[in-house]
């Protein structure tokens, strides 16, 4: 290789590095504003609602029992027995638990920014089989129930956009606020009154429950049988959980989810015995089940994803024009490239300037075509030809095309760049087959001419 040749290529080399550090700095910019957004997103939450959970309704039992410790008296040796009264709460999961919500989603803007609210209109059944005297078999003259209620967990209750009304076993009693026990963080209860403990009673509740929240949305399968049915006018939906719906549709106008377990599959009785001296027991909130609201147009990831790309896109606009230069025996200055460069730079600015004000096709549409054209017009005159750079302009916008579809088809990026570059070099070897490399850059060797005398001529 020739030492203009090197020098050239490691001009180029050099500006590809140099480039880095405006991608860098937009980098930082795009991450700066997503901190921003999100701040915004979490300050709308705090003035509405967070994420819901709902957990419940549970049977909570508070009762007392004497128990009895024999102990020696230090003095006399003498061993006497001492009585202590111990409070604490039994609890009664629902044999069938039973939801359906309808959830409508809508947006809540500040500034520049939005957030994505719902609204779901749940209803709620299902029964308790209660045994006589709570299950309790032994010593049974040593407990003294008091009167139980009905416990609901619900993440944040500033959600909570109805009065609640239980209907239990035909009889309507209302809710009040606090959970009424410790093992949950939030939610609601509804004291039942004098309960007839000694024989074996089923409890038939259903209530409404109209709630609002932000994110996500999840149930704790807390029923022996517990089915959920959720329909929504979100047509992204993420499910989530340690279980997944066993059927679901998703369309252009939304979807319909059903979720249908059993003890067997959650084995919530045996995580609610170990919970019951755990406050706050996280073990019974991580059987939850649901569906996040996720944009699938968040302008900044999608952004941040497309910068990812800005190395390959320098590096194959740098290779097209380094091979017009060595095919068609151009001359283009290091400050020429450098300047291309800085125009794909700035194309990630415009898109991230945009985006926040238009939707990102749009805004992508529009900072591509602004920075083709820019690139085009140059080249033309950089390659002293319109028709060379029109051919340039158009694999450009080829470029900005694919990438444009790497963004959309997030499953398939990896594999469609990975042909993408592989397509590329199989051109570029195709290009340069015949190419002389020892001799680009060398002055063409000039023939010798001979000179005669006129003397010579006439002989």
């Amino acid at each position: 290789m020739n030492r203009s040749l090197g020098i050239k290529l490691g001009a180029i080399g050099l500006l590809i590095i140099l480039l880095l550090i405006p991608l860098f700095m937009i980098d930082g910019l795009i991450s700066e504003r997503k901190a921003t957004r999100n701040g915004v997103l979490t300050n709308i939450a705090q003035s509405s609602s967070y994420r819901q959970q709902i957990t419940g309704p549970i049977l909570v039992v508070p009762y007392r029992q004497k128990t009895r410790e024999w102990k020696v008296a230090e003095k006399t040796g003498v061993r006497y027995q001492e009585e202590h009264i111990v409070t604490s709460r039994l609890y009664v999961l629902p044999e069938s638990f039973n939801l359906n919500g309808e959830i409508n989603t809508e947006l809540r803007a500040r500034g520049i920014y939005q957030a994505r609210l719902f609204k779901s209109d749940n209803q709620i059944s299902g029964h308790f089989e209660v045994p006589a005297n709570y299950g309790i078999t032994e010593d049974l003259a040593d407990y003294q129930f008091d009167e139980p209620f009905l416990a609901v967990g619900i993440s944040d209750i500033r959600g909570i956009s109805n009065a609640l009304k239980l209907e239990l076993n035909g009889q309507k009693l209302d809710f009040e606020p606090g959970f009424g026990d410790d093992m949950l963080a939030n939610g609601v209860h509804a004291p039942l009154g004098k309960v007839d403990s000694s024989r074996t009673q089923q409890l038939t509740f259903a209530f409404n429950l109209k709630l609002q929240g932000t994110s996500s949305y999840s149930v704790v399968p807390i029923g022996r049988d517990t089915q959920v049915q959720l329909h929504s006018d979100w047509p992204h939906p993420s499910f989530f959980g340690q279980l997944l719906p066993s059927e679901r549709e998703i369309t252009a106008q939304g979807f319909n989810a059903n979720w249908q377990t059993s003890f067997f599959a959650t084995n919530m009785e045996q995580v609610l015995r170990e919970c019951v001296n755990d406050t706050g027991c996280k073990r019974f909130d991580a059987r939850s089940f649901g569906v996040s609201f996720v944009d699938p147009v968040d302008q900044y990831l999608k952004t941040d994803r497309a910068i990812k790309y800005a190395l390959l896109f320098i590096g194959l606009t740098f290779a097209g024009f380094f091979l017009m230069e060595v095919l068609k025996r151009l001359a283009v200055h290091p400050v020429q490239y450098g300047l291309v460069g800085l125009a794909l730079a700035l194309f990630y600015l415009l898109l991230l300037s945009l985006s926040e004000h238009l939707e990102f096709d749009l805004a992508y549409g529009i900072s591509a075509g602004a920075c083709v054209a820019l690139v085009g017009f140059y080249v033309c005159h950089v390659l002293h030809s319109w028709l060379r750079g029109a051919g340039f302009t158009l694999g450009l916008g080829g470029l900005y095309g694919v990438l444009y579809v790497l963004l959309s088809a997030e499953d398939y990026a990896l594999l469609m760049g990975s042909l993408l570059v592989f397509g590329l070099l199989a051109c570029v070897m195709l290009l340069t087959r015949k190419l002389d490399w020892y001799g680009v850059g060398k002055t063409p060797a000039v023939e010798p001419h001979l000179t005669l005398e006129p003397g010579l001529l006439g002989e």
